[in-house]
């Protein structure tokens, strides 16, 4: 076992519209995380967090960061270490649909490959993270980096890259409150009608040829999505005018990122500052702050030093 172990794991973006539950890309926001096994006694485990995950008052034994450190143990016939204390900083917002659950989820589980030496491939970590977490078009990216096409088959994830072409960026405008995302999987029917699930096929096909041609036509398809947003856009107050502000200021088009409530635009790499600014104004003409960032490349996968 080693003394302490560091990992750096991606947030990231899932859905982008048509892609609902199998198109998720990594984006340059980052949870670190140090594991270490304390010889302090008393506690079986301690966190301490900073950045975007001050405000957490979730128990130590109920983090994601200490369930995927145990699956991951378990998974390989261990026993966790007693004593084991972690420190945890983020810029990755909480519950706003950029996938902080899925980054600790994989890095508490790539910790423990890390400190204990497990024998746990990439392939294996995604598959015990989605498991565990519940989103692998979050957890892909988060292990592999880059844009993923993921798939749930009956012997397992088949998770595939997708091409993103050089000129696009997204751009993210997130906004100051939150949506829980067991409330955004209530909202969505349990059935739909089956011309709108062959129109929704078809603008799945339309985003992924989109994002690696930059095909503006197929983009603006992709982008409008039928089989989520309609029924999550409520959970979003001023998501009609964010989305139209991003494409009134050039985007390709906007969409919520993951269950939201942030909205992420496609745009040209050289448009992210007036598409930024443009989803910000929208917001705050609704009295609610928001902060714009954005990402040229999608990030890489995982990291343990």
């Amino acid at each position: 076992m080693r003394a302490s172990v560091t990992v750096r794991v991606a947030g990231s973006t899932s859905n982008l519209g048509a892609g609902f539950d199998c198109v998720g890309v990594a984006i340059g926001r980052w949870l670190r995380v140090t594991a270490r096994v304390s010889d302090a006694g008393g506690k079986f485990i301690t966190i301490e967090r900073s950045g975007t995950l001050r405000a957490l008052d979730t128990a130590p034994e109920a983090d994601l960061l200490y369930r995927g450190f145990v699956a991951a143990c378990r998974r390989c016939a261990q026993e966790a270490p007693a004593g084991l204390a972690m420190t945890a900083d983020s810029d990755i917002p909480v519950a706003r649909g950029l996938g902080s659950s899925a980054a600790a989820t994989v890095a508490g589980a790539a910790a423990a490959v890390g400190l204990l030496g497990l024998k746990l491939d990439a392939p294996a970590l995604a598959e015990l993270a989605s498991e565990l977490e519940g989103h692998p078009d979050n957890v892909a990216p988060a292990v592999f980096g880059g844009a993923n096409l993921v798939l749930r088959e009956t012997d397992g994830l088949v998770v595939t890259p997708l091409p993103l072409h050089p000129s696009l960026a997204l751009v993210f405008a997130v906004p100051e409150f939150t949506v829980e995302t067991q409330r955004a999987r209530a909202a969505l029917p349990a059935t739909l009608p089956h011309a709108d699930a062959a129109r929704a096929a078809a603008k799945s096909a339309a985003l992924v040829h989109g994002l690696a041609h930059a095909d503006l036509r197929l983009l603006a398809a992709g982008l409008d999505d039928v089989l989520h947003v309609p029924f999550r856009r409520a959970l979003v107050p001023g998501y009609d005018e964010v989305t139209s502000a991003a494409r009134d200021a050039g985007a390709y088009g906007a969409t919520l990122s993951g269950s939201g409530p942030t909205i992420v635009a496609v745009v040209r790499a050289h448009g992210v500052r007036a598409v930024g600014d443009a989803m910000v104004r929208a917001w705050g003409a609704r009295d609610t702050v928001a902060q714009a960032f954005h990402a040229d490349r999608p990030a890489g996968g995982y990291e343990i030093d």
